[in-house]
Formats: structure tokens, C-alpha cells, sequence
């Protein structure tokens, strides 16, 4: 579903990605890990287009990424991105963040999208809190109503750019919990996380990336047990040792 070849990223002069190439299949969960500043997140930003590529080539569905325009707009319906920071509309109710972007940008008419982001919010187990501001919801009830507001766009793809690292620890199982029913379910998915008990029980492939460049490639019961590189051996003491 997902091609990259031969990536290269970027700021400043400073390489950020070298030559990433990275398939992801339909209805697989990819992990990425590494220390950070080692390009996790930029990879990511450049799948959706939120960061163009210096060189190289992404492709989704065998159709190469959009630069601009109304095409790039219409990918992005197709590659839902949940953010670090929620980034919900504060004077929006649930629902309406929900249904904002299927009615403006898709054309659905307003009664399917309040129907269907009502069945989302009850996926992600907060049919209560439809009414409810996000200054009225806990940053856990928050990142579920990020995930519901992706999902209401039927996306091909779904990128996780640390999803829990705002939350408080007593939250964080509860977006993992959806994470984890979301992978079940078969959705396709690229997330970037340091949730190692995540990327054991719902990965497919875990990736690890190491200065910009892709280190090595596993099964997560094959990484965690017995990495082949020495750089991610050193980070899996490091992250597994608190």
C-alpha cells in the first residue's frame, strides 16, 4: 500500500532521513523506534506531505504522493495522521470535531457524519462525552476523540506520531487500548511510539531507525529478543531498564 524509495530529508544542511526505503502492506502495523532525532517523526511528516522530500519517492497505492493542490488534498483524506498535541478545535464539541472535516471535505451530508462520528466516539468508548469541549475531557478522553476525528475520513492509512507522550500515565493504556482493537480490526498503520509493550503486542514489523537511516527490521518477538545490530541493543537497555 505504501512505498518509499530512497528518502532523503534535510533542515538545514543536516541530514534527518538517508535513503529510507520502507514498504508497508495493506492491514499491517509497523512500529517505528529509535532514540530521538533520529528521524521517526520526519518520516512520518513526509508521508502525509507535511514535510516534502528532498529526494526519493513515496507512493500510496502506486500512485506517487501529491505535491500540492487538490490532489494532495485528496490523499490526505486517505492518510489519517493523530498527533502528539490532540490538536482539537477548543470551541468545538466532540462531535463537531468529529464532523468537520467529512462534511467540508468529503461532502458528506451532516446527519451521516453526526451518525457515523457517534458510532466512531462509541468505538473509542466515549458515546457519553458527543456534547462534550475538550477543556471538559482528560488528555486520554482527548487523543480518543483525535483518533474518532481520523477515523471519521475512512482513511487507507493511519499515521501515530507518539500519540501518548502528553499523557499522563494512568491515560496512556487507554489510547493504547483503542491502538491495539484498532490493529485487530485490520487497519493499516504506521506509528511512531516509545510504548514498547505496544509495539510487542500489536506490531507486525518493528523498524528502527538510527541517524536517519533504517538499522534493522523484525518481528517485534525477533527485535525484542535478540536484536542483530549493536545500536538498537543499546537502545533496548536503555528504554527497557525504567
Amino acid at each position: 500500500m505504501l512505498q518509499l524509495s530512497g528518502v532523503r530529508k534535510s533542515f538545514g544542511g543536516a541530514p534527518v532521513l538517508r535513503d529510507v526505503d520502507l514498504e508497508l502492506r495493506a492491514g499491517e502495523v509497523v512500529v517505528l523506534l529509535g532514540a530521538s532525532g533520529s528521524g521517526k517523526s520526519t518520516l512520518l511528516r513526509c508521508v502525509n506531505r507535511l514535510e516534502t522530500v528532498d529526494a526519493g519517492e513515496i507512493t500510496l497505492d502506486g500512485v506517487p504522493m501529491p505535491v500540492e493542490g487538490r490532489a494532495l488534498a485528496r490523499m490526505r483524506a486517505r492518510v489519517g495522521m493523530v498527533f502528539q498535541s490532540f490538536n482539537l478545535f477548543g470551541h468545538r464539541t466532540a462531535l463537531e470535531n468529529i464532523t468537520l472535516a467529512p462534511t467540508r471535505v468529503l461532502g458528506v451530508p451532516k446527519e451521516r457524519a453526526a451518525e457515523r462520528a457517534r458510532e466512531l466516539l462509541a468505538r473509542v468508548g466515549l458515546a457519553d462525552k458527543a456534547d462534550a469541549y475538550p477543556a471538559q475531557l482528560s488528555g486520554g478522553q482527548q487523543q480518543r476523540v483525535a483518533i474518532a476525528r481520523a477515523l471519521a475520513m475512512e482513511p487507507r492509512l493511519l499515521l501515530f506520531d507518539e500519540p501518548t507522550s502528553a499523557l499522563d500515565p494512568e491515560m496512556i493504556t487507554e489510547v493504547l487500548d483503542v491502538m491495539t482493537e484498532l490493529a485487530a480490526d485490520g487497519m493499516t498503520m504506521l506509528v511512531v511510539t516509545h510504548e514498547m509493550g505496544f509495539a510487542r503486542r500489536a506490531a507486525d514489523r518493528v523498524v528502527f531507525l538510527d541517524a536517519g537511516s533504517i538499522a534493522e527490521t523484525a518481528p517485534p518477538e525477533q527485535f525484542f529478543a535478540a536484536p542483530s545490530t549493536e545500536r538498537a541493543r543499546d537502545f533496548l537497555a536503555k528504554v527497557l531498564a525504567h
